[in-house]
């Protein structure tokens, strides 16, 4: 099914990225203008504390294609994404970071999947240059826990660079979660989904904002946002718990009372309960932190903030 483009928007969100920003809006546009459509590029400066919005207003200025949208302060790349989607009028989306790590050479794969009728193409990472062994294996562990919690939805090694028909958008534009993670919400959304691969070069300057840290709460609270199935561990712990103390109980009891302690184990009845009890504290803790997860997320959905505020616009 071939569709028709009216309108090519770019959603880029921006934080801290001044040595990035004009020679990737170069490399964008000359590879949009190749393609021979009408198109929009949407900045999304999330709250930059260096020269990113100077440098943003030069290039509005001076492209009429461009519009940017400055945060009152820093929000989050989630939040920056989502205003950027809402901002935009085209008919399909193309979502991509501004620090040259995903390839604009694939915005035309992206449109020629969007002609053959996907309302979701995927851009999947299969190597990612100079990336540490923490975050290798990080992310790994994360796309097998987040496909386990969200049936199958997620691909693996998936990232935000991705086109949206505007179908999507307009139903992701719908949702109203504030802790959210946009690309586990549109893969919640369902639609005609396909994959394209890509290398992930070095970043072209400067280092990335999103750090470890960020990382790992987005990852908590796309678990907390995305099932409940996390508040099951802590039955399951539990259930394991019973189990093993039980087991392991009526093993150290045979062996010291009716063996008479073959294997010289020497072990004490208050060193047995001393061993339980703190095994047992240590699962109440597990079980008390998910349940706090679940409530600072209820928390911040019942005070009803916006997810973000835009300070000034910028056509």
């Amino acid at each position: 099914m071939s569709q028709k483009l009216q309108l090519l928007s770019l959603v880029i969100p921006v934080h801290n990225e001044e040595g990035n920003l004009v020679w990737h809006h170069e490399l964008i546009t000359r590879e949009v203008v190749g393609l021979g459509c009408k198109y929009e590029v949407v900045y999304v400066n999330d709250g930059s504390t260096d020269n990113s919005l100077s440098l943003l207003k030069t290039i509005a200025a001076n492209d009429n294609h461009v519009s940017v949208i400055n945060f009152s302060r820093n929000f989050g790349k989630e939040a920056a994404t989502s205003a950027g989607l809402k901002k935009c009028e085209g008919d399909a989306v193309i979502m991509l970071d501004a620090d040259g790590q995903h390839p604009v050479k694939l915005i035309k794969v992206f449109l020629d999947k969007w002609h053959e009728g996907y309302q979701v193409v995927i851009g999947v990472r299969e190597s990612n240059t100079k990336e540490g062994i923490v975050k290798h294996y990080g992310s790994m562990l994360f796309y097998r826990l987040i496909i386990s919690i969200l049936k199958g939805n997620t691909v693996p090694r998936s990232t935000d660079f991705r086109l949206l028909d505007r179908r999507v958008i307009d139903e992701f534009n719908k949702l109203t979660e504030h802790n959210r993670m946009t690309r586990g919400l549109i893969d919640w959304l369902g639609f005609r989904r396909t994959t394209v691969s890509f290398q992930a070069p070095a970043r072209h300057s400067g280092e990335a904002s999103y750090r470890f840290s960020k990382l790992v709460k987005l990852a908590l609270y796309a678990f907390v946002s995305q099932s409940t199935k996390p508040l099951q561990l802590g039955g399951i712990l539990g259930a394991c718990t019973m189990v093993i103390s039980a087991f392991v109980g009526i093993f150290l009891l045979f062996e010291k009372y009716v063996f008479r302690d073959p294997l010289r184990l020497a072990v004490t009845g208050s060193a047995m309960v001393a061993l339980f009890v703190s095994f047992l504290v240590g699962i109440v803790l597990i079980c008390q932190w998910l349940l706090a997860l679940y409530i600072e997320s209820i928390h911040n959905e019942t005070q009803n903030r916006p997810l973000y505020i835009i300070d000034e616009e910028i056509r």
